[in-house]
């Protein structure tokens, strides 16, 4: 294994490691929380941080298979499995998402639970504070390798962030307002909706990849690059599909039919290398070339 892979899987593994013993921290802050301070969505937000331990579980352990480089067994690589892994991180969080806000509904036709207690709200606080850094360490390294998986980690932090906010303003709102617990409940199912929609976000592109979806964001890209290649007359069929972090495509590239079969493959080379080059996320293009009329007949 070559020293940037190595060190993309240390990198990877590292702010896991990290989210793994914050997440940890804070879904036990959480819990004692919402038993002391008798809070409905303490509780229901703590189950939503002990979740991120299994995600971050799931990025160490897979890292280092998608990273693999192609071999005989896997000729395209092994980026489809960060696709699964980030498609089983989308599926946990709407797990979560569902248990939360059943939960959070049941306790809202009970009128609610007892009123929380205010230092509930300044737990919250606290849960915000550190998983939004948490996701911004996170996010950083995603972005830095391009890793599906990664993001969809980082926003699993953002998530439990995020879902901590309607969570303060419900304990806080309950805790003044006693009339008005049901808030608190409330707040449950408001977090339980907001994360499902996060799962959803996660786990669309992940089933795209699984699926062979086409790239339409890539397509025009690809036919701008093919075109601007000398020789090149027309471009049609062009067909991306998503490996990882990575892009993959085939497309067809017609020519003039009065051209040698020497200049039309030098043509063909010309595309792949300034696809590849492009600066679009390409590693592989499989280009067919095609002699027409310049009429196109």
């Amino acid at each position: 294994m070559e020293k940037n892979e190595q060190a993309a899987i240390a990198l990877v593994r590292r702010v896991a490691y990290a989210g793994a013993t914050v997440n940890l921290l804070i879904a036990a802050v959480k819990f004692a929380g919402g038993l002391a301070f008798s809070s409905q969505a303490l509780l229901a937000d703590a189950v939503h941080s002990l979740s991120d331990l299994i995600t971050d579980a799931v990025l160490v352990l897979g890292v280092k298979f998608w990273i693999s480089p192609a071999d005989e067994s896997h000729p395209y690589g092994h980026g489809k499995i960060e696709a699964v892994v980030t498609a089983f991180i989308g599926l946990m969080i709407a797990g979560v998402a569902l248990e939360i806000g059943w939960k959070g509904l049941c306790a809202l036709f009970q009128g609610g639970s007892s009123s929380p207690d205010a230092m509930a709200f300044v737990v919250a606080l606290v849960s915000v504070v550190a998983k939004e850094a948490l996701y911004r360490w996170t996010h950083a390294v995603a972005k830095r390798l391009n890793s599906p998986a990664t993001e969809a980690n980082a926003w699993h932090h953002r998530s439990d962030a995020i879902s901590s906010m309607p969570v303060a303003v419900a304990v806080a709102v309950a805790h003044f307002y006693p009339s008005l617990k049901w808030l608190d409940a409330a707040g449950a199912l408001l977090v339980g909706i907001f994360i499902l929609r996060v799962a959803w976000q996660i786990a669309k592109p992940a089933f795209h990849a699984l699926t062979d979806a086409n790239c339409r964001a890539a397509v025009d890209d690809v036919e701008r690059i093919a075109l601007a290649v000398p020789g090149v007359l027309r471009v049609h069929k062009i067909r991306i599909r998503r490996y990882g972090g990575t892009l993959q495509c085939d497309l067809h590239v017609q020519v003039a039919r009065d051209m040698s079969l020497l200049q039309g493959h030098a043509i063909g080379h010309e595309v792949k290398s300034a696809i590849l080059s492009s600066g679009i996320g390409m590693v592989d293009a499989v280009i067919h070339v095609e002699p027409v009329s310049p009429d196109g007949l």
